[in-house]
């Protein structure tokens, strides 16, 4: 004989009658702070030591972010963000630890089953919640405890403070600050980070140089702003292989110039595959033709990079003929983005 099979009920319900019976809630366990005031009062101190050290955190990321300005020096920004970033957590972590820690020994932990109605309550059982919050909140000693709720209150205060200041790094408007870089008209194209002059004898087809104004120093004001907008990737080619009448006219023997500046998000276009002469920046793939005035044949990309115009000196070195006709990097607000 075959056991009997499971009842089969209406739609994929299958109800078997050795079905496991629901055991109930677990016996509650009394914890230290239930049952001495001793406890209880260590308890209150430790939630309201976290929550003090939650409104150090936050003013200490306040001080911080006025304590360690960032100049042209990267150790400023090691600094700054490591010191900030402290101060910040710290006061996350002290609102989080001292809420859970709260909840875990001084609020009630008793667990409640209640099977959960989809139509409205009646005003009577609306009324009853009510009462039921009201002694909750007496119970879990927030109208009481006066040293905890206070100290919630100053660390809640000072938490959003860091990240108003911080806010302030989206301005001042840049203006055209963003449409001009350091080049200039027979300023003599340099190694980066050697800072050398490049001769046009120096590049050989196929290779590549990465290349900043000569003469931009390190330790001059507002050096990485500079360096960061004027950054440029030198290529030569054969010239045969350049299509666009333009490029033709700003480039010299087959070497062109671009901006190293990607015009999706401002990664560094660093790689240049030979053969077919695309430019990649590697963050998000956007991809530039480099035979055809660097425009967008793949990626997020939404316009080409701009050519820097170049001739040589009398020297043979590599000068600049002026600055980029366009900004450089990322599209912003003021600029009609045409591919």
């Amino acid at each position: 004989m075959s056991e009997q099979s499971p009842k089969e009920e209406a739609g994929l319900a299958v109800i078997r009658a050795d079905a496991v019976k629901d055991p109930g809630l677990e016996m509650h366990r009394e914890r230290m702070t239930d049952k001495s005031p001793k406890h209880q009062k260590r308890a209150a101190q430790q939630v309201a030591l976290l929550f003090a050290l939650s409104m150090f955190g936050s003013a200490f990321a306040l001080y911080a972010y006025f304590a360690f300005p960032l100049t042209s020096e990267l150790v400023t920004v090691r600094n700054n963000t490591l010191f900030l970033g402290l101060g910040i957590t710290l006061g996350l972590l002290g609102i989080g630890i001292g809420a859970v820690h709260w909840a875990k020994t001084l609020m009630p932990d008793n667990e409640v089953a209640e099977d959960r109605h989809l139509i409205r309550s009646s005003d009577e059982k609306r009324a009853a919640a009510v009462e039921i919050i009201n002694l909750a909140a007496q119970e879990s000693g927030f109208t009481r405890r006066k040293l905890i709720r206070r100290t919630l209150y100053g660390a809640l205060a000072l938490f959003p403070l860091p990240a108003v200041i911080i806010f302030g790094d989206l301005g001042p408007n840049p203006g055209n600050s963003l449409r001009h870089t350091i080049w200039k008209p027979n300023t003599r194209l340099a190694r980066d980070p050697y800072g050398t002059p490049i001769k046009a004898s120096e590049v050989t087809v196929g290779s590549v140089y990465h290349v900043v104004p000569f003469g931009l120093e390190q330790g001059e004001e507002r050096y990485l702003e500079e360096k960061a907008k004027a950054a440029v990737l030198l290529v030569r080619v054969d010239e045969g292989v350049l299509t666009n009448q333009k490029q033709k006219d700003w480039s010299y023997d087959g070497i062109v110039a671009y901006s190293k500046i990607c015009t999706h998000v401002g990664c560094p276009v660093a790689l240049y595959e030979q053969n077919t002469h695309h430019l990649l920046c590697p963050c998000h793939q956007s991809t530039f033709d480099l035979a055809n005035d660097c425009k967008v044949v793949f990626g997020p990309a939404s316009r080409p990079l701009p050519q820097l115009p170049i001739s040589v000196d009398k020297d043979g070195y590599l000068i600049a003929t002026s600055d980029f006709l366009e900004p450089v990097g990322p599209s912003f607000w003021d600029r009609s983005v045409k591919n």
